[in-house]
């Protein structure tokens, strides 16, 4: 099932907030944070894809929250592989 573009869109910019807003004193200092929280928020627009694919999107996402420098590539490649081709509308 092809999901939206614009889910994936979404997907990208709940991931670049997490992102901007994550620092690892927060896991150490502040015991309600929950690095899964953040994850399952940036993946809410895309729930519908099979569970293969949010699976290796969740460790992307994961990735790119915590060290958004090192690993941004891997998940902009897998978003490209998932999401849908552009129709040129």
């Amino acid at each position: 099932m092809a999901l939206p573009q614009e889910q994936f869109d979404e997907l990208l910019q709940r991931t670049a907030l997490a992102a901007l807003f994550y620092y690892p004193e927060i896991a150490v200092d502040d015991g309600d944070y929950n690095l899964q929280n953040d994850i399952e928020y940036c993946l809410a627009p895309v729930t519908a894809l099979h569970s293969e694919d949010l699976d290796e999107l969740r460790a992307a996402v994961g990735r790119v929250i915590t060290n958004p420098s090192a690993h941004r590539a891997e998940l902009i490649e897998l978003v490209i592989e998932l999401a849908p081709e552009p129709t040129g509308e």
